[in-house]
């Protein structure tokens, strides 16, 4: 069986934040969306991932996303197998992959939840 790319797993067109938004409508935005991830995007541009984690170490809600983002996010292109991305973020203790296409557009984002459905997944197939 060929392993499939993360691009079959993956959320499309995740929602994004800018960096001057503040913690506030981070919040909020995952709080109606229903999501722990947001790629920050300035032009387009991947510029870093807020989580959810991320947000609960700060009080003041006044700060910026960009107080709060990381940027060193764990980024994996739409062909690679899922297998690969999945370990890495085992391995890297990752909360999600931003998928990012051949000249930076987001594509979209893999999470853990991602990955437990594929797990659950493949055990439903190997056990029908």
């Amino acid at each position: 069986m060929l392993m499939p790319p993360i691009s079959h797993h993956m959320t499309r067109q995740p929602w994004t934040i800018h960096p001057d938004a503040t913690v506030a409508d981070a919040r909020r935005a995952m709080r109606e969306h229903g999501v722990r991830h947001l790629p920050v995007l300035v032009a387009g541009r991947l510029v870093g991932l807020v989580s959810e984690r991320d947000l609960r170490l700060l009080r003041d809600d006044e700060l910026t996303v960009e107080d709060a983002m990381s940027t060193d996010v764990y980024v994996a292109e739409p062909g690679d197998p899922v297998d690969e991305v999945v370990e890495r973020m085992a391995e890297h203790r990752y909360g999600s992959a931003v998928v990012l296409e051949r000249g930076g557009r987001v594509a979209g984002i893999f999470t853990t939840i991602d990955g437990l459905q594929v797990l659950a997944d493949v055990l439903r197939r190997a056990t029908a």
